[in-house]
């Protein structure tokens, strides 16, 4: 019972002891921040690789549905059936501009027609 008596009045006097922040007007106290306005350490990636035209080799976990539909948003229709090689790449046969061009896409979701 005393345990519990002691921890409240200890968290108590903690509280007071921080005191009313209320009517400060200076400065908050703080931690050193860089002052540079721009990170210094390069992000993961943020290129755009939508346009890249060098497949990547890799485990793919696209379905077919999900290759043919970003066959489908660079602007290819007709898109045949889909085949994913050993490199899981998928790859099928579409139509852009009135030509047909073999189109691929890698795990990265890079399109790319050959």
């Amino acid at each position: 019972m005393i345990k519990p008596i002691f921890a409240l009045v200890a968290a108590g006097a903690l509280l007071a002891a921080c005191g009313d922040n209320a009517e400060s007007t200076g400065p908050v106290e703080g931690p050193a921040v860089s002052t540079s306005e721009t990170p210094r350490n390069p992000a993961v990636d943020t290129d755009d690789t939508t346009q890249t035209t060098a497949l990547t080799p890799g485990a793919n976990s696209f379905t077919e549905g999900q290759a043919r539909e970003a066959i489908e948003k660079q602007g290819y229709t007709d898109v045949g059936p889909l085949m994913q090689n050993e490199n899981g790449v998928w790859s099928a046969t579409a139509m852009k501009d009135g030509a047909q061009a073999t189109v691929s896409v890698d795990y990265k979701g890079v399109v790319t027609a050959q």
